[in-house]
């Protein structure tokens, strides 16, 4: 059951930026960990980024680190991703996801959203 949604997906060139969104309608995302992933085609899915409830910790992956920023504003029940110097690498499927019972980005995300398609391409 898709309970989040994300947007701000689209085709940019290398070394552009892009910023997805990440919301809920159904729920109060504050006290969850949200979380964004990622599919290539012919991968599998790939943790990206992590805020925990409250944004107390926040985690990268070493492919994205010192380029995508993660944030959260609670009073727009909306978690973002600011991606910068994008590359052709980045281009999959991202997805966001919510720890529905825990406020750490180490529990369970089991609420998801349908993905936004990112493609880096010149």
């Amino acid at each position: 059951q898709l309970q989040l949604e994300e947007s701000g997906g689209g085709l940019v060139q290398p070394g552009g930026s892009l910023r997805l969104s990440c919301t809920s309608s159904e729920f109060t995302l504050e006290q969850n960990a949200v979380g964004w992933f990622r599919q290539a085609p012919g991968k599998g899915r790939e943790g990206v980024s992590c805020i925990s409830g409250l944004g107390i910790t926040i985690t990268y992956a070493a492919s994205v680190k010192g380029r995508f920023t993660i944030s959260r504003d609670d009073a727009k029940n909306t978690v973002y991703l600011q991606m910068n110097y994008l590359r052709p690498e980045d281009t999959a499927v991202y997805y966001c996801a919510r720890t529905s019972h825990s406020s750490s980005c180490g529990g369970s995300f089991d609420s998801w959203g349908q993905g936004t398609q990112v493609t880096v391409s010149s």
